[in-house]
């Protein structure tokens, strides 16, 4: 399987739900880097898995929509608790969709997979993966 990484960063605020949470049931900030990677078991026609600069285009187009927000605000997330693991899915979805939309070029077609990586700090992270 062959994949390509591409990575930017989103700064977030948000509260959560439930014990488990202790004091980040009170709303804090986060800032995560965000990897996305494409992954495809064969090269397209251009010996690649995908156009590096359009998956870095739309991944900071998705990464905008969460920016300087606050989570608990957003109708989309009303009632969530928005997770890092819940935020991967959500940025892994909204990339397949704009993937499916031809965003990301005809050769974005031959994709298997991706995968969306959070990582809160140097020592935790959460991923989600999806097949295309």
């Amino acid at each position: 399987m062959f994949s390509i990484t591409v990575r930017d960063h989103i700064m977030i605020a948000h509260s959560f739900r439930g014990e488990v949470f202790g004091p980040a049931q009170r709303l804090h900030g986060a800032t995560f880097l965000v990897d996305a990677t494409f992954r495809r078991r064969e090269l397209d026609e251009d010996n690649i898995v995908v156009d590096i600069g359009l998956a870095t285009r739309e991944l900071a187009a998705v990464t905008a929509e969460l920016n300087y927000r606050n989570l608990d605000e957003e109708p989309d997330f009303k009632g969530v608790n928005t997770s890092t693991e819940f935020l991967a899915k959500v940025i892994a979805d909204r990339l397949a969709e704009r993937i499916g939309k031809g965003a990301l070029g005809e050769g974005a077609k031959g994709l298997d997979g991706i995968t969306v990586t959070l990582h809160e700090s140097h020592i935790a992270w959460a991923s989600y993966e999806r097949g295309l």
